[in-house]
């Protein structure tokens, strides 16, 4: 009676103990797992007027409704710019309807009466400059009137004052021109892409579709011819800027302090030389301030201040084996290396000019982790302003004198805390914690009702003697007397980072699968970064070789273990990963079962001419590495399962690549599985539509159908929606 009244107490606290599973319409339709937003704004009020959009009436008393977007200058915040009717372009680049508000007399003034592109305030806040049908305009705000810059501008032919696709995607800018300082100039890009090869797609919109047709330069092909404009606001007068023609690119324009210094960051085809040229404004002539050369190539960023003393600039390179920090004089005569070591700075997050520091982020103590430091500018004292393997990121307010601190580690949500820097009267710096903002309560309760796993990192090592960073989530309720199968996460590309110590790097995706019985790991490879330069560059003239024999040693080794299924191996990815997944079961058939590619390279000859040529150099000077590391030439090798994805309207990763892996995949008599999405572009992404969850569910009960043993589970039934291709 004692044991029966015992077993009948102790059912309840099963019961309760009971964890939820993870679903798919958890992650992909429900937000279950959503985080809390804290902002950093030091408890100061916002000095920007409060716009309410739904108030605003335009010249005919019609509401103005809801804006997409309110762009509000701190300096001139009466003079507002709102934007309505957004349409997305390429991966940075939109264009909307744009109004110009003014706040104190409340009357809204249309820009234009069809979509523009980029309106930015001039440092003075009388103007207003912006980008329609591939020209620059000037809008004048006393007058509200406008004047064209240039009037040469043609679809797929002449662009001013926007990037062409390559640049906007490879040197991640799409806004081509800048304000000087004071705004007196106006400097722009002019892209003749006249004889840039086109390229087409089907929308898929009506009875008879149509074609997309734009330029895309695929590796070897011809380029844009790119000019540097100056224009003179006042004169109406424009010079172009002086410099090497031929081959080149013009990955950056900055101005210096001097509003009439302009400097060109000049970068040959091979990418391996970079010229900073100070350019005259009035003029355009040009003289060289810097130059860097690399026997791989040169590293594109955004870490170019030119300090307000006038004298000097700060950026970071990796002429010394890592990124470090540096300090030149623009006279060429005072050259300061101010971080050093074998670890890498990965942010600038702030300049003191005043006193003389500068606060950054450091990959350290290993290369997942985040920590941010201060350190002065002659390089000998640095003091750091969080600590522990953790991801640290910082926001700082403007006097440098308080930070919010954004932690996280891979299996930790957030924690936010307002921090102050003490320094005492010798300068030596302290932290002091004001106050924790928040913890992520909410979800991590969540994460504790679901069964969120554990992850590990794990390091492997591979066949050339280098170890490899990586991490391992094993399935809930782990048995290590059983077998489990192995889904490698992986995406692998030059410069990159899945291994790192932060929330989400293990996605909610993958706690799905380790639920269902399966362990998730993700490996980084030989060419990803954070570990110095010549881990980062060995793939150099063989993207794809290094790569996948790190994977492959990293299956090899994860089949020794006593709980892993050797025979249930398997390697999703996207993109980059997606090019990764076809070499797995491929080139890497003996020990990978099964892969699923997504929105894969199958063919560096089919990819834009910046990226693949960095890595690469062209197909006419390198045939060997472009060819012995194609996926497509090795689809007689398959052995196991292969799961193909593409959206038909990728403008980045062409649907090309799928078509002829799939060629490849019937001349060699292979049975495999796709899946593609009309009109679908990179991201193969659409709440509205049901694209996500289609595209998720697919994958997901294909790897389970695919890949999972005697240990898994299947989704419910619930779950899986719609049946498939």
């Amino acid at each position: 009676m004692r044991k029966l009244l015992a077993l009948l107490l102790f059912i309840p606290i099963l019961v309760s103990a009971q964890k939820k599973e993870i679903t798919l319409e958890d992650i992909y339709k429900k937000g279950t797992f959503r985080g809390e937003a804290i902002r950093a704004d030091f408890d100061q009020k916002s000095k920007d007027p409060e716009i309410k959009t739904e108030n605003i009436k335009d010249e005919n008393g019609k509401a103005f409704g809801q804006a997409d977007d309110i762009i509000i200058s701190s300096k001139y915040p009466n003079t507002v710019l709102l934007k309505k009717g957004t349409e997305p372009i390429y991966r940075r680049s939109s264009k909307s309807f744009v109004y110009l508000y003014d706040v104190v007399a409340q009357k809204l003034f249309q820009l234009e009466k069809e979509k523009i592109m980029h309106p930015t305030l001039s440092p003075k806040g009388d103007k207003i400059a912006y980008v329609m049908n591939n020209n620059l305009y000037l809008y004048d705000i006393s007058t509200h009137s406008s004047r064209a810059v240039t009037t040469d501008g043609k679809w797929n032919e002449i662009i001013n004052g926007n990037c062409d696709w390559v640049y906007e995607e490879e040197f991640e800018f799409t806004r081509a021109y800048e304000w000087s300082p004071e705004g007196n100039f106006l400097a722009y890009y002019r892209f003749d892409e006249s004889k840039v090869k086109e390229y087409q797609f089907t929308q898929f919109d009506n009875s008879y579709n149509k074609q997309y047709t734009y330029k895309y330069p695929k590796a070897g092909e011809e380029n844009s011819k790119v000019e540097i404009h100056i224009y003179d606001v006042a004169s109406n007068k424009d010079v172009k800027a002086q410099y090497d023609q031929g081959d080149i690119y013009i990955p950056r324009i900055k101005w210096t302090q001097d509003d009439k210094t302009l400097v060109v960051f000049w970068l040959n085809r091979h990418q391996d030389d970079l010229k900073l040229l100070s350019t005259n404004a009035q003029t355009g002539a040009a003289s060289l301030l810097y130059e860097e050369k690399n026997k791989y190539f040169v590293e594109i960023n955004d870490d170019w201040l030119f300090l307000k003393d006038g004298r000097n600039f700060l950026f970071t390179s990796e002429m010394n084996g890592y990124k470090h920090l540096y300090l030149y004089s623009l006279d060429g005569k005072t050259r300061t290396q101010i971080t050093k070591g074998n670890f890498e700075v990965t942010e600038v997050n702030a300049v003191d000019e005043t006193n003389k520091r500068i606060f950054y982020t450091m990959a350290w103590p290993r290369p997942m982790d985040r920590n941010v430091f201060v350190i002065d500018f002659a390089g000998k004292k640095a003091t750091a302003l969080t600590s522990g393997e953790a991801w640290h990121r910082v926001v700082l307010n403007d006097s440098l004198t308080r930070f919010y601190d954004f932690k996280t580690d891979i299996n930790t949500p957030q924690k936010v805390t307002l921090n102050e820097i003490v320094m005492d009267k010798k300068k030596n710096m302290t932290m002091k914690e004001v106050r924790t903002l928040g913890e992520s309560a909410k979800l991590k309760d969540k994460l504790n009702d679901y069964n969120f796993g554990k992850a590990e990192f794990i390091r492997v090592p591979n066949s050339k003697g280098d170890t490899l960073n990586g991490w391992m989530l094993k399935p809930a309720n782990f048995d290590p007397s059983k077998k489990y199968p192995v889904l490698f996460c992986n995406y692998g590309g030059p410069g990159s980072q899945q291994v790192a110590n932060r929330f989400g790097s293990v996605s909610t995706w993958h706690q799905l699968l380790a639920q269902k019985g399966f362990i998730v790991v993700s490996v980084d490879n030989t060419g990803t970064g954070f570990r110095g330069e010549e881990f980062k560059k060995k793939t150099y003239l063989q993207l794809g070789k290094f790569e996948i024999e790190d994977q492959i040693d990293a299956a090899k080794y994860l089949a020794t273990m006593p709980y892993v299924d050797k025979n249930n191996i398997g390697h999703w990815g996207w993109s980059f990963g997606g090019f990764m997944s076809a070499l797995a079961i491929t080139k890497g058939n003996e020990v990978f079962s099964a892969a699923v590619s997504v929105a894969p390279v199958t063919n560096w000859r089919f990819y834009d001419n910046i990226y693949t040529e960095r890595y690469m150099r062209t197909p006419q000077e390198n045939p060997k590495g472009y060819d012995d590391n194609s996926p497509i030439n090795f689809t007689d090798r398959i052995k196991g399962k292969y799961l193909l994805i593409h959206g038909t309207a990728d403008d980045n990763v062409h649907f090309q690549n799928s078509t002829e892996m799939v060629k490849a995949l019937v001349k060699s008599n292979i049975d495999f599985e796709s899946a593609y999405y009309p009109n679908k572009n990179h991201g193969i992404s659409g709440g509205l539509d049901n694209t996500t969850f289609h595209l998720w569910s697919k994958m997901t009960n294909w790897i389970l159908d695919n890949m999972g043993n005697e240990n898994t589970q299947h989704l419910k039934k619930a779950a899986q929606g719609t049946k498939g291709f």
